[in-house]
């Protein structure tokens, strides 16, 4: 296939007039700025790579605007995290198929190409492993393959309440899940998705609060080397200050110091950090996964992006709870509270540079990295995961490249991509599912 756009988002800046060879496997094969568009089978206005959403529970959409009425004993992560647990038990793997259907729909029309679904509802309500251990992860599976959308699938390791050993509540029951019993579904789960190539199946612990060093240890050397590894960390200060308890370091100062962060492994949230702590995490090459719309939602805090992004960081964005499912949003609300934290303007983006190009580009490539994909960028070699612009009508209409993406992000109510490609076939088109 070759595609003819307008105008792309290449590596090295916006380019005019961009033909792309795909070949039949979804593969980008060539990049060419500067061609003509004769003999192009398909032709497009503004193109972008398209965004990998590295973090996400898919059932938890359904507690979105259910949980805003204030209580009389206060409101904070923790008594959220209860109203999750009432909406976890009730899910069984036709419900969940269903609801991450609905979710991962939206998330491509949104412009998201690929999704990390970190994996913890493991067992029925009761406790009880089903027949099959791996069938909640199927419903997953199968959602993705019929929305359409590249999945990253991480069951979670998941074996305590709290760091120190405590032991699970009932409402965690069905959560239960040990190294041997991760590896045995994460290995089912790659056999049988061997041959298809937008399916990851990564590793995940939930949190340092969750899951003993001996068993992290254990999870991280039963998985196939090269695969993500993700885990909660530093989201909340009563976390941080129960893992300093436990193990005498803070998360992620402890998790540097022994198991070698590296670029497989993506730290979802990353909030509470100090400044070691956050160097270390720029300079090992791991994601920090931020999504700014749940973080915000919950209380959790700020991320240290300005100090985070000087030491070189990587990042990218996830929906987490499913409030909102847009990547200008989480872009928006990364950038705006940065600002107000600072209270000053364009934090991302050093002089001279688009914010919104900025954030949009580094998230892209964030997202992919934390997802086990070759994509984030247009280029030879990456998978053709792409997002035409809907430059119709304003504020796109009329703007310049240089400026496309300072519109989506912050100037464009809907924000909504015209077209969506996962793997060289088109996914989105004119803003509904393509037929």
């Amino acid at each position: 296939m070759r595609l003819f756009a307008a105008e792309a988002l290449l590596p090295t800046g916006w380019a005019p007039g961009v033909a792309i060879e795909i070949a039949p496997d979804g593969t980008i094969v060539d990049v060419r700025p500067g061609a003509s568009p004769r003999g192009a089978d398909d032709r497009c206005g503004s193109l972008v790579p398209g965004m990998g959403n590295l973090h996400s529970h898919a059932f938890q959409r359904a507690l979105a605007g259910t949980v805003e009425r204030r209580s009389g004993t206060g409101d904070d992560f923790w008594s959220w995290r209860d109203a999750m647990y009432g909406l976890a038990a009730t899910l069984d793997p036709d419900s969940l198929r269903a609801a991450a259907l609905d979710v991962y729909r939206a998330m491509l029309a949104a412009g998201y190409t690929s999704v990390a679904e970190f994996h913890y509802l493991h067992r029925d309500p009761a406790g009880a492993w089903y027949a099959d251990r791996a069938v909640m992860s199927r419903a997953l599976l199968d959602a993705a393959r019929e929305a359409g959308i590249a999945i990253c699938l991480l069951p979670a390791l998941y074996a305590q309440a709290d760091a120190g050993g405590a032991p699970l509540r009932a409402q965690q029951r069905r959560f239960a899940a040990g190294p041997d019993e991760v590896l045995g579904i994460a290995a089912t789960l790659r056999h049988d998705t061997a041959a298809d190539a937008d399916v990851v199946i990564g590793a995940c612990a939930h949190s340092l609060r969750a899951v003993t060093p001996d068993q992290l240890r254990a999870l991280l050397d039963g998985s196939p080397a090269g695969v993500p590894m993700h885990l909660h960390a530093a989201e909340q200060i009563r976390e941080v200050e129960a893992v300093e308890a436990a193990l005498g370091a803070r998360p992620v100062a402890w998790l540097l110091e022994h198991y070698g962060l590296g670029p497989r492994w993506c730290l979802v949230h990353a909030t509470h950090l100090d400044d070691a702590e956050r160097d270390g995490l720029a300079a090992c090459g791991a994601v920090a996964g931020l999504c700014p719309t749940t973080e915000a939602n919950l209380g959790d805090g700020v991320f240290p992006l300005l100090g985070y992004r000087a030491a070189g960081g990587t990042f990218g964005i996830g929906s987490d709870s499913n409030l909102t499912i847009a990547p200008t949003q989480e872009l928006r609300w990364l950038e705006y509270v940065q600002r107000l934290v600072e209270r000053r303007r364009i934090i991302a983006a050093g002089p001279g540079e688009s914010c919104g190009e900025v954030l949009y580009a580094a998230a892209a490539r964030g997202g992919a990295q934390a997802c086990g994909l070759r994509a984030g960028s247009i280029a030879p070699g990456n998978r053709a995961d792409l997002v035409v612009l809907d430059d119709r009508q304003a504020p796109l209409a009329g703007a310049p490249p240089e400026e496309l993406l300072d519109r989506y992000v912050f100037a464009d109510d809907r924000a909504a991509p015209r077209h969506v490609m996962v793997r060289g076939r088109w996914r989105i088109r004119d803003g509904v599912p393509a037929r």
